[in-house]
């Protein structure tokens, strides 16, 4: 018989993975909705906020994986020092940074991030390991279960919005694929 804090470390990790899973569909979705679009398409602004794929993909990149896994969940010194009240550069595609490069970034934020969650030893009730003060002095979220809900929405509004820039861009959409369909 498994003992009590057996089954509340499988309990933990089954939610975890669960987050994990939601989470992994919508940056599926983001990565998905891109696939095939020429370089040009990629960088090319269709909406009157002027912003375009890459730049959103890089926006999800540094300012939702990074900053919230490595940053708020990890507590890593070197992305902490990254908050900053109004920072919109996270946005800009560095000069000479190809799609690839910022779609392979993404994944690999997406990976470390997976691996953050992977390892977090007591679960999702505990507070994050920092929280950006100066960045919202009047909002905290209470534990990492908010964090991931906060992420888990994000991503996916996000990657509403690819859908729709998409379809502006050449007609093709995300709708009529099986959600379900893990191949």
């Amino acid at each position: 018989m498994a003992s009590t804090s057996e089954r509340r470390r499988s309990m933990v990790s089954r939610e975890i993975e669960t987050f994990i899973e939601y989470l992994d569909g919508a940056r599926d979705h983001v990565l998905g909705i891109l696939d095939g679009l020429p370089a040009d398409d990629l960088r090319r602004a269709v909406l009157p906020s002027g912003w375009n794929c890459l730049e959103l993909v890089r926006h999800l990149t540094v300012d939702v994986e990074r900053f919230w896994f490595r940053g708020v969940v990890a507590g890593e010194p070197a992305v902490t020092g990254t908050f900053v009240a109004g920072l919109t550069a996270h946005w800009h595609v560095p000069d000479g940074m190809s799609a690839e490069e910022v779609l392979a970034d993404y994944r690999a934020e997406v990976e470390y991030a997976n691996a953050v969650l992977a390892a977090l030893p007591d679960g999702l009730d505990r507070e994050p390991a920092v929280w950006p003060v100066a960045l919202w002095p009047g909002w905290r979220l209470p534990d990492l279960r908010s964090v991931l809900l906060h992420v888990v929405t994000e991503t996916s509004v996000h990657a509403g919005h690819l859908d729709a820039v998409r379809e502006l861009i050449d007609g093709a959409s995300w709708f009529g694929r099986d959600p379900y369909d893990k191949a």
